[in-house]
C-alpha cells in the first residue's frame, strides 16, 4: 500500500525523506508490535515496514489508474482512510474501475487542494538527531552517503572481536 500526502513544495528531497524517516520513527515508537523502519526485512518479522525510500529522488509510486501487468489486470486505485479495512485490492481491476468511479467518484479529486506542511517532522527528525538517531540505509543503487549507515544485511555483516 502506499500513502501518498501532497504537501507543499516548500522543501528539498532530503528533508522530505528525513520528515518520512521521522514520522517512521514516531509510528514505530507508538505501535513497536506492529510498525517497524527495520530496511533489513530478516529484522522486521510480521511488522510493517514504512518505507522511508520511497521518499527519495527517483522514486515513483504506482501511477493512479493503472493497470499491472498481470493475470486479472487489477489496477493502482485510489481509496479512502473509511474504505481502507474493507476493500480487497483485487477487485479493482480494468473492468471494475469504471463502475466504481460512476459510484463512488474519484477519491483524488480534490486530493491535493490542501497540501500539508512538514515542519512537525522535521522537528521530529532534528529530536532525533539530537538523541543520536540519524540517517537510514539509502536504495543500493543511490551513491554512499553523508552519514549513512553501512548497507550490509545484519546476518552478513563482518563480525567484530569484542
Amino acid at each position: 500500500m502506499h500513502v501518498f500526502c501532497p504537501i507543499e513544495p516548500t522543501h528539498e528531497f532530503l528533508d522530505v525523506r528525513h520528515a518520512v524517516i521521522a514520522a517512521g520513527r514516531e509510528l514505530a515508537r507508538r505501535m513497536p508490535d506492529k510498525v517497524t523502519m527495520d530496511w533489513w526485512k530478516e529484522e522486521r518479522g510480521q511488522r510493517i515496514f514504512v518505507d522511508f525510500n520511497q521518499a527519495n529522488r527517483d522514486r515513483t509510486m504506482a501511477g493512479a489508474y493503472s493497470p499491472r501487468a498481470l493475470p486479472g489486470a487489477t489496477v493502482s486505485t485510489p481509496v479512502s482512510w473509511d474504505e481502507l479495512a474493507g476493500i480487497d485490492p483485487m477487485s479493482f481491476t480494468v473492468r471494475s474501475i469504471p463502475q466504481r468511479l460512476a459510484e463512488v467518484g474519484d477519491p483524488w479529486a480534490e486530493f491535493s487542494a490542501k497540501p500539508g506542511r512538514i515542519d512537525t517532522l522535521l522537528e521530529w527528525w532534528e529530536r532525533d538527531v539530537a538523541d543520536g538517531l540519524g540517517e537510514l540505509p539509502f536504495p543500493p543503487e543511490f551513491p554512499k552517503m553523508p552519514g549513512e549507515p553501512p548497507r550490509v544485511q545484519p546476518s552478513r555483516a563482518r563480525k567484530t572481536d569484542e
